[in-house]
């Protein structure tokens, strides 16, 4: 076992050389496409499985084509996403000992509040919205 090195398996490909593997710009974007080409032509791939691969770098870069002509319509984005999208960005850019919320995503994991907060960093004030502030007789 010491002489084994590891080894980096796809669940996803059959290993019977039934998926064909492309390299850099040999799949041709008449019938195939990835997640992000079909996502600028305004669609997704509705449950399809992928049907090639295509690698640039040496392999260390790889990426799933799907078959245009199978793919669907992107699903339109409803309120109950749009809260829910901006509940999610609302967590990681509000400050939990100010409570300000910032245009940007803050180092929560690293620094675990803003620049201000955590060091004394002046922010700018375009760069936040402040709390809402505490009403008087809810005390």
């Amino acid at each position: 076992m010491a002489g084994q090195g590891l080894v980096d398996i796809d669940p996803y490909d059959p290993r019977d050389g039934s998926l064909p593997v492309f390299g850099w710009k040999q799949a041709g974007r008449e019938n195939l496409a990835t997640r992000r080409q079909l996502r600028e032509m305004g669609l997704r791939p509705g449950g399809q499985e992928p049907v090639a691969r295509i690698e640039c770098r040496g392999g260390k870069r790889w990426a799933w084509l799907y078959r245009i002509d199978l793919a669907q319509p992107k699903l339109p984005m409803t309120l109950a996403k749009e809260a829910a999208l901006d509940k999610a960005m609302a967590a990681r850019q509000t400050c939990p000992v100010c409570r300000r919320r910032y245009v940007h995503c803050l180092p929560l994991k690293t620094v675990g509040s803003c620049l201000e907060c955590h060091d004394g960093t002046p922010a700018d004030p375009t760069s936040y919205t402040a709390p809402p502030a505490k009403h008087l007789l809810a005390a």
